[in-house]
Order: structure tokens, then C-alpha cells, then sequence
């Protein structure tokens, strides 16, 4: 199927450059322009006329992920929960990334010689695959390089992200490839937003990891070990734990004990603004999958990792 322009069904939106290819057997230009990709994946309009694609699995959980900044935003289990939060000062108008959801971190996590936190977040992802396996949709997204992301980072890259939802798991695959004649180096992350209870919130799995603590100086982190069988959150907290575990257990004081497993994000950071952001930093925490250590590509070689939240 040819690619085909959001807008062309969604006449209000500017994105010229979003386009749509879908290899699901049986879709046709006159689903799409019913707006349903698969069964249980649907694009709708969002917040800010942003264009969105929400998954809806049997089990009547749901997610919703949108193209800009390839960003989850939303993931809600059968209870009707939301376990992710976005933060009240995000803005949904296609110029800053969205605060909050899973954020991308490419090429780039934190600060650095580009923008905070890199571009990926800040750019329009496109629809490439979309499918219903057994009731549990999954959508993937594709992000390559442009005059954007070439202004500050002069290289060919795919990245390929994978989002599949079941009754009580959010899966994702983040595929990097090297489309360059050189080669290329970056760190990323996903910068897992949580709604949580932050006096109550707690994380397990963490003891006996070397850690690069920001606080109290962000731009001069103190090296040191975790000794602690449950981190929580007592104030600012701004941390990296070097070489974490593949499975952690986050206890959002909400209730709710979920299983954050991961393959190949070596890196662990544990996040909470405080006082910074009075109004709503006790309404979350955020732990993220990270690759802290610089990935090396040679051409057309890729790195692979995925996360599997889930809850009990």
C-alpha cells in the first residue's frame, strides 16, 4: 500500500510530513478512512488535534500512543486505572514533547551536546505496522532521520517501536539501525512517567547496583552503591543505577505492585522532581529503562531492547 497522509483523513491536522503505511492484511483505504488500522487499533484525533492511536485489547484494557514523540501516554488496565501519568503542564501542541507517558530519549538522554534528552521526542513518528494477535492489538512506528534531527545529529538512522497491549502487560520493542555509511554512537532511555502516591511509592530490585546520584548537584553526580532493599522517594531524587537488574517491582502506593522487566536497557534511573514542580510531583515517579553507557553502530547494524510492564 502506498503511503498515505494523515491528513488526507484528518483534513485539520498540519502534519504534512506523517504518513501512514500499513502491512495488516485486509485494511484498505476505506477502513483507514474510518480510522481503524486493525481490530482494536484505531487513530483518532487527540489532545490538540495531535493525531493518536488507541488500543483497545479484548480484555478491555487500553493504550494510547501518539505519533508525535512516539509517546504512550495513557495505558489503562481492566479496573479502568491509568498507571501512567502526564503531567498537568504538558502541552499537546506539536512543538514541545509531551511531559509525560514514556517519553523517548534518543539519541541522546539527558544533557548533553543536543537538546535535553535528544529529538525523538520531539518529532513526528509514522505508522508502519499494525496488528491483533488473539485479541491483543499492537501498532509499530517508525521514526528516520530528517533535516530536523540531521541539523544536530548528522546521521541516517531507523528507529522501529513496537506497542503491544494485553490484558494486564504493555510490551514495547525499540529496533535501532544504523542506515548510515558510518558509524554512529547514542545513549537513550524511555522515561517511564507512573502515577504514584510519592511518599508512599517504593522500588525493589535496586540493592547492591553502583549509582550516579544527582542529588544535590545534577551537573556533578556522587558515585556510590545502593544499599537500601526498598528505594522510595523522600524528596528530590534524581538517580542512575549502573548495570540494573532485568526485573524490578515498583509499589506505586496507589495500590498497585507492577513488574517492570526489561531486555538489553542495562540502566536503571529512578526520577522525582519535588519541589521543582509543587504542583504535581506527588502524584508520580518516574523509573526508566535507560542505556546510560554509550550503544557503538557500525552500518547497517542495530540494537534491539524491549520493556514489559505488567501488574499482578
Amino acid at each position: 500500500m502506498p503511503a498515505i497522509s494523515v491528513a488526507s483523513f484528518f483534513p485539520t491536522l498540519t502534519y504534512s510530513n506523517l504518513r501512514l503505511r500499513s502491512r495488516t492484511v485486509g485494511v484498505t483505504f476505506a477502513n483507514l478512512r474510518q480510522e481503524t488500522l486493525s481490530f482494536g487499533v484505531q487513530i483518532t484525533e487527540g489532545t490538540g488535534k495531535l493525531p493518536k492511536v488507541v488500543l483497545t485489547s479484548d480484555h478491555g484494557s487500553e493504550a494510547e500512543v501518539y505519533l508525535f514523540g512516539g509517546c504512550i501516554t495513557s495505558w489503562k488496565v481492566v479496573n479502568g486505572k491509568d498507571l501512567l501519568f502526564v503531567r498537568p503542564d504538558a502541552v499537546f501542541n506539536g512543538q514541545k514533547p509531551i511531559s509525560g507517558g514514556i517519553p523517548h530519549c534518543f539519541p541522546q538522554f539527558g544533557p548533553g551536546p543536543l537538546q535535553q534528552h535528544g529529538f525523538a521526542r520531539n518529532m513526528d513518528w509514522s505508522i508502519v505496522g499494525s496488528d491483533n494477535v488473539e485479541g491483543n492489538p499492537l501498532i509499530t512506528l517508525e521514526l528516520r532521520d530528517g533535516p530536523y534531527s540531521r541539523s544536530m545529529w548528522d546521521f541516517s538512522f531507523r528507529a522501529l517501536y513496537t506497542v503491544k497491549l494485553y490484558s494486564r502487560r504493555l510490551s514495547t520493542e525499540l529496533i535501532i539501525t544504523n542506515t548510515d555509511n558510518k558509524s554512529f554512537s547514542f545513549s537513550t532511555a524511555l522515561h517511564t512517567y507512573f502515577h504514584a502516591s510519592v511518599t508512599k511509592a517504593s522500588v525493589k530490585g535496586l540493592k547492591g547496583c553502583n549509582t550516579l546520584n544527582k542529588d544535590p548537584d545534577p551537573t556533578n553526580p556522587v558515585e556510590g552503591t545502593e544499599d537500601r532493599d526498598v528505594v522510595n522517594f523522600p524528596g528530590f531524587v534524581d538517580c542512575i543505577y549502573l548495570v540494573a537488574p532485568s526485573e524490578l517491582q515498583l509499589d506505586n502506593g496507589l495500590g498497585d505492585l507492577i513488574s517492570i522487566k526489561n531486555t538489553n536497557w542495562t540502566d536503571c534511573v529512578l526520577w522525582n522532581p519535588y519541589l521543582q514542580m509543587e504542583n504535581c510531583y506527588q502524584d508520580f515517579v518516574c523509573v526508566e529503562n535507560a542505556k546510560i553507557g554509550k550503544v557503538q553502530l557500525e552500518p547497517e547494524q542495530s540494537w534491539v531492547a524491549e520493556q514489559h510492564l505488567s501488574i499482578g
